[in-house]
Protein backbone atom coordinates (compact mmCIF):
# COMPACT_ATOMS: atom_id res chain seq x y z
CA UNK A 1 0.00 0.00 0.00
CA UNK A 2 1.29 3.45 -0.95
CA UNK A 3 0.69 6.01 1.81
CA UNK A 4 1.10 9.76 1.47
CA UNK A 5 1.25 11.27 4.98
CA UNK A 6 1.11 15.03 5.52
CA UNK A 7 2.65 16.37 8.71
CA UNK A 8 4.62 13.17 9.18
CA UNK A 9 7.40 14.80 11.19
CA UNK A 10 4.93 15.93 13.83
CA UNK A 11 3.90 14.10 16.98
CA UNK A 12 1.06 11.95 15.65
CA UNK A 13 2.40 11.77 12.11
CA UNK A 14 5.80 10.41 13.14
CA UNK A 15 4.14 7.80 15.36
CA UNK A 16 1.97 6.74 12.42
CA UNK A 17 4.94 6.49 10.08
CA UNK A 18 7.02 4.49 12.57
CA UNK A 19 4.13 2.03 12.71
CA UNK A 20 3.38 1.85 8.97
CA UNK A 21 6.95 1.24 7.80
CA UNK A 22 7.25 -1.86 9.99
CA UNK A 23 5.38 -3.58 7.17
CA UNK A 24 7.79 -3.72 4.20
CA UNK A 25 4.79 -3.90 1.84
CA UNK A 26 3.88 -0.34 2.82
CA UNK A 27 5.58 2.50 0.95
CA UNK A 28 5.37 5.82 2.81
CA UNK A 29 6.01 9.35 1.55
CA UNK A 30 6.08 12.00 4.25
CA UNK A 31 5.25 15.60 3.32
CA UNK A 32 6.18 18.09 6.02
CA UNK A 33 7.18 21.75 5.92
CA UNK A 34 9.17 21.31 9.16
CA UNK A 35 7.77 24.25 11.07
CA UNK A 36 8.49 24.56 14.80
CA UNK A 37 6.69 21.30 15.72
CA UNK A 38 8.12 19.14 12.91
CA UNK A 39 11.17 17.19 13.98
CA UNK A 40 13.11 14.70 11.86
CA UNK A 41 14.75 13.40 15.05
CA UNK A 42 11.42 11.65 15.68
CA UNK A 43 12.01 9.62 12.50
CA UNK A 44 15.66 8.67 12.99
CA UNK A 45 14.77 5.00 13.33
CA UNK A 46 13.09 4.88 9.92
CA UNK A 47 14.88 7.45 7.77
CA UNK A 48 17.23 4.88 6.22
CA UNK A 49 14.50 2.38 5.30
CA UNK A 50 13.86 1.79 1.60
CA UNK A 51 10.08 2.02 2.02
CA UNK A 52 10.24 5.52 3.54
CA UNK A 53 10.96 8.90 1.94
CA UNK A 54 10.32 12.52 2.82
CA UNK A 55 9.64 15.72 0.90
CA UNK A 56 10.08 19.02 2.73
CA UNK A 57 7.10 20.86 1.35
CA UNK A 58 4.41 23.30 2.50
CA UNK A 59 0.89 22.04 1.69
CA UNK A 60 0.02 25.63 0.78
CA UNK A 61 2.25 25.25 -2.30
CA UNK A 62 -0.45 24.01 -4.66
CA UNK A 63 1.79 23.46 -7.68
CA UNK A 64 4.27 21.28 -5.80
CA UNK A 65 1.47 19.35 -4.07
CA UNK A 66 -0.09 18.49 -7.44
CA UNK A 67 3.31 17.34 -8.75
CA UNK A 68 3.86 15.10 -5.72
CA UNK A 69 0.52 13.35 -6.16
CA UNK A 70 1.08 12.47 -9.81
CA UNK A 71 4.68 11.43 -9.20
CA UNK A 72 4.18 9.30 -6.06
CA UNK A 73 0.71 7.97 -6.99
CA UNK A 74 -0.67 7.36 -3.47
CA UNK A 75 -3.38 4.84 -2.68
CA UNK A 76 -4.13 6.30 0.75
CA UNK A 77 -3.67 9.93 1.80
CA UNK A 78 -3.66 10.59 5.53
CA UNK A 79 -3.82 14.32 6.17
CA UNK A 80 -2.33 15.25 9.54
CA UNK A 81 -0.52 18.48 8.68
CA UNK A 82 -1.97 21.30 10.77
CA UNK A 83 -1.19 24.20 13.01
CA UNK A 84 -2.53 22.82 16.26
CA UNK A 85 -1.56 24.84 19.33
CA UNK A 86 -4.47 26.80 20.80
CA UNK A 87 -2.33 29.43 22.54
CA UNK A 88 -0.45 30.15 19.32
CA UNK A 89 -3.74 30.49 17.42
CA UNK A 90 -4.90 33.10 19.93
CA UNK A 91 -1.68 35.08 19.59
CA UNK A 92 -1.55 34.87 15.78
CA UNK A 93 -4.24 33.12 13.75
CA UNK A 94 -3.04 33.73 10.17
CA UNK A 95 -0.92 30.61 9.81
CA UNK A 96 -3.82 28.52 11.13
CA UNK A 97 -6.09 29.85 8.38
CA UNK A 98 -3.45 29.29 5.73
CA UNK A 99 -2.36 25.77 6.70
CA UNK A 100 -5.55 24.27 8.08
CA UNK A 101 -7.95 25.70 5.49
CA UNK A 102 -6.01 26.62 2.33
CA UNK A 103 -3.61 23.70 2.77
CA UNK A 104 -6.50 21.26 3.13
CA UNK A 105 -8.15 22.72 0.04
CA UNK A 106 -4.96 22.17 -1.96
CA UNK A 107 -4.77 18.54 -0.85
CA UNK A 108 -8.42 17.93 -1.68
CA UNK A 109 -8.01 19.39 -5.16
CA UNK A 110 -4.82 17.42 -5.78
CA UNK A 111 -6.56 14.27 -4.58
CA UNK A 112 -9.61 14.94 -6.77
CA UNK A 113 -7.62 15.52 -9.93
CA UNK A 114 -5.34 12.56 -9.27
CA UNK A 115 -8.29 10.30 -8.41
CA UNK A 116 -10.13 11.31 -11.59
CA UNK A 117 -7.08 10.24 -13.61
CA UNK A 118 -7.18 6.68 -12.26
CA UNK A 119 -8.77 3.59 -13.73
CA UNK A 120 -12.01 2.46 -12.12
CA UNK A 121 -10.20 -0.36 -10.31
CA UNK A 122 -7.61 1.97 -8.80
CA UNK A 123 -10.27 4.56 -8.02
CA UNK A 124 -12.06 2.06 -5.80
CA UNK A 125 -9.02 1.59 -3.54
CA UNK A 126 -8.13 5.29 -3.12
CA UNK A 127 -8.87 6.98 0.21
CA UNK A 128 -8.44 10.51 1.60
CA UNK A 129 -8.36 10.34 5.41
CA UNK A 130 -8.67 13.70 7.16
CA UNK A 131 -7.50 13.69 10.78
CA UNK A 132 -9.28 16.30 12.90
CA UNK A 133 -9.96 17.10 16.55
CA UNK A 134 -12.75 16.95 19.12
CA UNK A 135 -12.27 20.69 19.68
CA UNK A 136 -14.49 21.42 16.67
CA UNK A 137 -17.46 20.45 18.86
CA UNK A 138 -16.78 23.17 21.44
CA UNK A 139 -16.97 22.11 25.06
CA UNK A 140 -19.27 20.28 27.46
CA UNK A 141 -20.78 20.88 30.86
CA UNK A 142 -20.07 18.33 33.57
CA UNK A 143 -23.50 16.73 33.09
CA UNK A 144 -23.46 16.67 29.28
CA UNK A 145 -23.10 13.43 27.37
CA UNK A 146 -19.82 12.96 25.42
CA UNK A 147 -19.44 14.19 21.86
CA UNK A 148 -20.81 11.91 19.16
CA UNK A 149 -20.34 12.13 15.42
CA UNK A 150 -23.69 13.96 15.27
CA UNK A 151 -22.77 16.68 17.77
CA UNK A 152 -23.15 20.16 16.26
CA UNK A 153 -19.94 22.09 15.64
CA UNK A 154 -19.28 24.98 18.02
CA UNK A 155 -15.53 25.82 17.89
CA UNK A 156 -14.13 28.20 20.50
CA UNK A 157 -10.63 29.17 19.32
CA UNK A 158 -9.08 30.20 15.99
CA UNK A 159 -7.44 26.77 15.94
CA UNK A 160 -10.65 24.78 16.38
CA UNK A 161 -12.52 27.09 13.99
CA UNK A 162 -9.91 26.47 11.30
CA UNK A 163 -10.14 22.70 11.84
CA UNK A 164 -13.94 22.86 11.69
CA UNK A 165 -13.61 24.69 8.38
CA UNK A 166 -11.32 21.99 7.00
CA UNK A 167 -13.77 19.26 8.11
CA UNK A 168 -16.55 21.00 6.19
CA UNK A 169 -14.37 21.24 3.08
CA UNK A 170 -13.60 17.53 3.19
CA UNK A 171 -17.30 16.64 3.49
CA UNK A 172 -18.16 19.01 0.64
CA UNK A 173 -15.63 17.31 -1.66
CA UNK A 174 -17.31 13.99 -0.88
CA UNK A 175 -20.81 15.35 -1.45
CA UNK A 176 -20.04 17.39 -4.56
CA UNK A 177 -17.24 15.47 -6.26
CA UNK A 178 -17.70 12.02 -4.67
CA UNK A 179 -14.06 12.03 -3.56
CA UNK A 180 -13.66 8.95 -1.33
CA UNK A 181 -13.01 10.44 2.10
CA UNK A 182 -13.16 9.49 5.77
CA UNK A 183 -12.78 11.82 8.76
CA UNK A 184 -11.66 11.14 12.31
CA UNK A 185 -12.00 13.49 15.27
CA UNK A 186 -9.71 12.57 18.13
CA UNK A 187 -9.39 13.63 21.76
CA UNK A 188 -6.20 14.97 23.39
CA UNK A 189 -3.17 12.87 22.45
CA UNK A 190 -0.12 12.22 24.60
CA UNK A 191 2.93 9.96 24.50
CA UNK A 192 6.56 9.88 23.25
CA UNK A 193 7.98 12.56 20.93
CA UNK A 194 5.33 15.20 21.74
CA UNK A 195 6.51 18.78 21.25
CA UNK A 196 7.70 20.22 24.59
CA UNK A 197 5.22 23.11 24.76
CA UNK A 198 2.22 20.75 25.01
CA UNK A 199 0.79 20.20 28.50
CA UNK A 200 2.19 16.80 29.46
CA UNK A 201 5.77 17.12 28.12
CA UNK A 202 5.91 20.73 29.32
CA UNK A 203 5.07 19.67 32.85
CA UNK A 204 7.51 16.75 32.82
CA UNK A 205 10.40 18.84 31.52
CA UNK A 206 9.64 21.82 33.77
CA UNK A 207 9.50 19.59 36.85
CA UNK A 208 12.83 18.01 35.95
CA UNK A 209 14.31 21.53 35.89
CA UNK A 210 12.59 22.49 39.18
CA UNK A 211 10.61 25.17 37.34
CA UNK A 212 7.06 26.25 38.13
CA UNK A 213 4.27 24.09 36.72
CA UNK A 214 1.71 26.64 35.42
CA UNK A 215 -1.91 25.45 35.49
CA UNK A 216 -4.60 27.56 33.83
CA UNK A 217 -7.38 28.85 36.08
CA UNK A 218 -8.40 26.35 38.74
CA UNK A 219 -7.17 23.35 36.75
CA UNK A 220 -10.62 21.76 36.69
CA UNK A 221 -10.80 21.67 32.88
CA UNK A 222 -11.41 18.07 31.77
CA UNK A 223 -9.87 16.34 28.77
CA UNK A 224 -10.27 12.83 27.38
CA UNK A 225 -6.68 11.57 27.05
CA UNK A 226 -5.75 9.26 24.17
CA UNK A 227 -2.35 7.59 23.93
CA UNK A 228 -0.80 8.29 20.53
CA UNK A 229 -0.19 4.59 19.85
CA UNK A 230 -3.90 3.87 20.33
CA UNK A 231 -4.70 6.75 17.98
CA UNK A 232 -2.33 5.40 15.33
CA UNK A 233 -4.01 2.01 15.36
CA UNK A 234 -7.41 3.67 14.97
CA UNK A 235 -6.17 5.80 12.04
CA UNK A 236 -4.85 2.73 10.22
CA UNK A 237 -8.14 0.89 10.64
CA UNK A 238 -10.32 3.81 9.53
CA UNK A 239 -8.09 4.59 6.54
CA UNK A 240 -8.51 1.08 5.15
CA UNK A 241 -11.88 -0.08 6.49
CA UNK A 242 -13.89 3.05 7.28
CA UNK A 243 -17.11 3.63 5.33
CA UNK A 244 -16.70 6.34 2.73
CA UNK A 245 -18.08 9.73 3.72
CA UNK A 246 -18.28 8.76 7.39
CA UNK A 247 -16.83 10.39 10.49
CA UNK A 248 -15.42 8.39 13.40
CA UNK A 249 -14.70 9.81 16.85
CA UNK A 250 -11.57 8.45 18.52
CA UNK A 251 -11.25 8.83 22.30
CA UNK A 252 -9.20 7.27 25.05
CA UNK A 253 -12.07 6.82 27.53
CA UNK A 254 -9.89 8.67 30.03
CA UNK A 255 -11.54 11.86 31.29
CA UNK A 256 -9.08 13.58 33.64
CA UNK A 257 -8.93 17.10 35.09
CA UNK A 258 -5.87 19.11 34.07
CA UNK A 259 -4.80 19.52 37.68
CA UNK A 260 -4.97 15.76 38.18
CA UNK A 261 -2.86 15.22 35.07
CA UNK A 262 -0.18 17.47 36.54
CA UNK A 263 -0.38 15.80 39.95
CA UNK A 264 -0.08 12.37 38.33
CA UNK A 265 3.04 13.50 36.49
CA UNK A 266 4.51 14.73 39.77
CA UNK A 267 3.69 11.40 41.39
CA UNK A 268 5.36 9.44 38.58
CA UNK A 269 8.45 11.62 38.67
CA UNK A 270 8.76 11.20 42.42
CA UNK A 271 8.72 7.42 42.07
CA UNK A 272 11.58 7.51 39.55
CA UNK A 273 13.59 10.35 41.10
CA UNK A 274 15.90 8.13 43.11
CA UNK A 275 16.92 6.07 40.07
CA UNK A 276 17.52 9.12 37.87
CA UNK A 277 19.42 11.30 40.35
CA UNK A 278 16.65 13.86 40.16
CA UNK A 279 16.34 16.33 43.02
CA UNK A 280 14.42 14.47 45.67
CA UNK A 281 11.71 17.06 46.14
CA UNK A 282 7.95 17.24 46.30
CA UNK A 283 7.27 18.07 42.66
CA UNK A 284 3.67 19.06 43.39
CA UNK A 285 5.04 22.07 45.31
CA UNK A 286 6.00 23.50 41.91
CA UNK A 287 2.37 23.77 40.79
CA UNK A 288 1.24 27.37 40.27
CA UNK A 289 -2.23 28.44 39.17
CA UNK A 290 -2.11 31.18 36.52
CA UNK A 291 -4.63 33.36 34.69
CA UNK A 292 -6.93 31.26 32.55
CA UNK A 293 -6.68 31.09 28.76
CA UNK A 294 -9.24 33.26 26.87
CA UNK A 295 -12.26 31.20 25.82
CA UNK A 296 -10.87 28.12 27.54
CA UNK A 297 -13.05 25.05 26.88
CA UNK A 298 -14.04 23.37 30.14
CA UNK A 299 -14.57 19.77 29.13
CA UNK A 300 -14.02 17.46 26.19
CA UNK A 301 -15.30 13.89 26.14
CA UNK A 302 -15.53 11.52 23.19
CA UNK A 303 -18.07 8.77 22.60
CA UNK A 304 -16.08 6.17 20.64
CA UNK A 305 -18.88 3.61 20.38
CA UNK A 306 -19.24 4.01 16.60
CA UNK A 307 -15.66 3.04 15.77
CA UNK A 308 -15.82 0.27 18.38
CA UNK A 309 -19.06 -1.19 17.02
CA UNK A 310 -18.40 -0.69 13.31
CA UNK A 311 -14.66 -1.32 13.05
CA UNK A 312 -13.76 -3.16 16.26
CA UNK A 313 -11.31 -0.57 17.62
CA UNK A 314 -10.93 0.14 21.33
CA UNK A 315 -8.10 1.91 23.17
CA UNK A 316 -5.62 -0.32 24.99
CA UNK A 317 -3.88 2.19 27.27
CA UNK A 318 -5.42 3.30 30.55
CA UNK A 319 -4.33 6.81 31.49
CA UNK A 320 -2.37 5.49 34.49
CA UNK A 321 -0.35 3.09 32.34
CA UNK A 322 0.07 5.54 29.49
CA UNK A 323 1.27 8.48 31.58
CA UNK A 324 3.68 6.25 33.47
CA UNK A 325 5.26 5.03 30.21
CA UNK A 326 5.32 8.59 28.86
CA UNK A 327 7.17 9.95 31.88
CA UNK A 328 9.70 7.13 31.61
CA UNK A 329 10.22 7.89 27.91
CA UNK A 330 11.00 11.55 28.59
CA UNK A 331 13.40 10.53 31.34
CA UNK A 332 15.21 8.12 29.04
CA UNK A 333 15.23 10.38 25.97
CA UNK A 334 16.54 13.69 27.22
CA UNK A 335 18.62 13.93 24.04
CA UNK A 336 15.44 14.42 21.99
CA UNK A 337 13.81 17.25 23.92
CA UNK A 338 17.04 18.93 25.01
CA UNK A 339 18.03 19.36 21.35
CA UNK A 340 14.75 21.20 20.80
CA UNK A 341 14.91 23.40 23.89
CA UNK A 342 18.57 24.31 23.37
CA UNK A 343 17.97 25.25 19.74
CA UNK A 344 20.57 22.68 18.60
CA UNK A 345 18.12 20.80 16.37
CA UNK A 346 16.90 24.01 14.73
CA UNK A 347 20.47 25.20 14.16
CA UNK A 348 21.50 21.91 12.55
CA UNK A 349 18.36 21.76 10.41
CA UNK A 350 18.11 25.37 9.26
CA UNK A 351 21.54 26.87 9.88
CA UNK A 352 22.61 30.06 11.61
CA UNK A 353 20.02 32.19 9.81
CA UNK A 354 17.05 30.21 11.18
CA UNK A 355 14.44 32.57 12.60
Amino acid sequence: MRYLITGGAGFIGSALIRSLVKNPKNVVLNIDSLTYAGNTDSLKKVCSLQNYSMSVLDICNQKKIFEIFFKFKPEIVIHLAAESHVDRSIESSKSFIETNIIGTYNLLEASRKFWNSLSNKKKSSFRFHHVSTDEVYGDLKSTDKPFTENTCYDPSSPYSASKASSDHLVRAWFRTYELPIVITNCSNNYGPYQFPEKLIPHMIISALSSKELPVYGDGNQIRDWLHVNDHVEAIKIVAKEGKLGETYNIGGNNEVRNIDVVKKICECLSSYARNKSINNQNFSDLIKFVEDRPGHDQRYAIDSSKIANDLGWNPIFSFEEGIDKTVIWYLKNEWWWKRILSGQYKLERFGKDAS
